[in-house]
Parts: structure tokens; sequence; C-alpha cells
């Protein structure tokens, strides 16, 4: 693949993942600390947790691509706790990082074997579409969860 089609495929996965982005935006803005993080049973995930392990995610899934080291501590990402600032500034960050590296992403990138932790190399391509649908899944426990909350009785 050339770069020209490597420009193409970053610009469209970019505009995936900045649409998840925004709409994690949409369900965080107003959304006090305590609805943030509640957990519809004990062992579900939080929005907050949602969140930061999509995002989480999604950085060591990119910097993989780009062959580029990343430390992540996963287990860390679902007991986190945060509120609706701290959300909104990591998902400015991760806004921000993205562009970062899918603006200087190369065919080489999306074409070639990418070992990301511990888990079998796979073409990069392969990286970004399958981390985009975990990002869509995460985003769809979100809503669910937001709705749990708001049928409480």
């Amino acid at each position: 693949m050339d770069d020209s089609g490597a420009r193409t495929i970053a610009t469209t996965i970019g505009a995936l993942f900045h649409s998840v982005h925004d709409q994690m935006r949409e369900h965080v803005r107003g959304m006090d600390r305590g609805t943030l993080n509640w957990k519809p049973l004990p062992l579900a995930n939080s929005i907050a947790v949602l969140i930061v392990h999509t995002l989480g995610s999604e950085k060591e899934m990119i910097r993989a691509v780009r062959s580029l080291a990343t430390e992540r501590d996963r287990a860390a990402e679902f007991r986190a706790e945060v509120d609706a600032a701290e959300l909104l500034a990591l998902l400015d960050q991760a806004d921000q990082e993205l562009d970062e590296h899918l603006g200087a992403l190369t065919g080489a990138d999306l074409t070639e074997m990418r070992p990301r932790g511990d888990r079998p190399p796979r073409p990069g391509l392969d990286w970004l579409v399958s981390n985009y649908g975990h990002a869509r899944e995460h985003q769809a426990q979100i809503e669910l969860t937001k709705q749990l909350y708001d049928s409480r009785t």
C-alpha cells in the first residue's frame, strides 16, 4: 500500500474514532461524579471505567501500529473513578494523540505485522479496525449503563 492509500485510511479511521469520542463527550457532559462512577452490578463497569479503558486500549493500539513502545496498566483502567472534567480532558488528549499518530501513518504501518502487548502480531489495519469495533462496543455499554442508571427506582 502506498502512502496515499494510507492517508485515505487514516482519515477515515480518524473520523470514526473522533465520532466515538464525540458521543462519549455527549454522555459525560453534565453528569456528576456519582453517576459516572455508578455500576449497575458489582462486577459491571461504570461509564468512567468504560471510557478510561477504551482510551487506554486505543492508545496502546495506535502506538503498536506505529511500532512505538507504550506503558499501559490495564487493570488500573478498571478501577478508575473520575469526574466529567477529567474524562473530557482524557478525550481531548486522546483526540490529539490519535491525530498525531494517524498523521504519521504509513502504508507499512497498515500492512506489516505488528505485535501488541502479549498478543500475536497482526497487520496494522487489522488492529485499527478491530479496536474501532471495541470502542463502539463500549460506547453501546455506556448508553446502556446510562439507561439503567436513569431507570433506577
